[in-house]
């Protein structure tokens, strides 16, 4: 059996002013149970980090992540976030390369690297996303599309890098679509990319690397998806802003529940 922590953050996206966020971080501490063997991370807007923070300083139980952050340390960036910043706000993460931002704001491979290893020289854990569109899947190019995308956005990382590095494969085609990976699909990809970690790193830092998967990850689908031996947790979008469905995927994930 893993080794591995399992790992549920929720990307909240551009969801949320400050007091609904605060809203919804306390009703997912009313709905809370302690659990075991799970790391629980919240990802709100930049404009709600401060309130949540102040909520998550009082329950000691969830840890705080940004959805993106800019590689450099500060200067003439209108409307972006250094690392630094989240630092000062105690983000423990931060999300990178999500297919959004790689879509929308055309973020490359090469920019989502020097993001990377800035954000883990500031001691915050990157979340670094990877995934193919339902068009590379179908024309099968899903597999050199997902190894290119770890190889390239990781590339040049020292093991102390590897350290504060998570990988969450989420394929485009299942994002905020209704649709899923199939447990064997995702557990097919989350395979191919820790033999990818195995090629570029070692054994030993392939198999303590999380990998998490995203894709319409609801109550319903993530007991079995969560139970691939692969997959290491989720990176959930939508289901991640009801407290009662993020806290039943916690509760999914744990090995075991605490009696206290």
């Amino acid at each position: 059996m893993s080794t591995r922590r399992t790992l549920i953050a929720g990307n909240w996206k551009m969801n949320k002013n400050a007091t609904e966020s605060v809203e919804l971080v306390n009703d997912i501490i009313h709905h809370w149970k302690k659990v075991h063997n799970v790391d629980v991370v919240i990802c709100p807007p930049f404009t709600s980090l401060h309130a949540c923070k102040e909520v998550i300083d009082q329950s000691a139980e969830i840890f705080l992540g940004a959805q993106n952050m800019h590689e450099a340390a500060s200067g003439a960036y209108t409307g972006e976030i250094s690392a630094a910043m989240l630092k000062d706000l105690w983000c423990k993460y931060v999300i990178l390369g999500h297919s959004e931002r790689r879509e929308n704001c055309h973020e490359t491979d090469a920019i989502v690297n020097k993001k990377a290893k800035v954000a883990v020289a500031a001691n915050l854990n990157a979340i670094i996303c990877v995934g193919e569109t339902l068009q590379e899947r179908e024309s099968g190019k899903m597999e050199k599309v997902v190894t290119t995308q770890v190889k390239a956005s990781c590339d040049d990382f020292t093991e102390d890098d590897w350290e504060r590095t998570v990988i969450a494969y989420e394929p485009v085609w299942a994002i905020g679509t209704g649709k899923t990976a199939s447990p064997e699909q995702a557990q097919e990809v989350h395979a191919l990319i820790r033999n990818t970690l195995r090629e570029i790193t070692s054994e030993k830092i392939a198999t303590k690397v999380q990998i998490l998967y995203g894709g319409s990850v609801k109550p319903a689908n993530s007991a079995e998806l969560l139970g691939q031996n692969d997959i290491d947790g989720a990176l959930v979008g939508g289901a991640s802003l009801d407290a009662e469905s993020f806290v039943e995927i916690v509760k999914n994930a744990c090995h075991e529940e605490s009696s206290t």
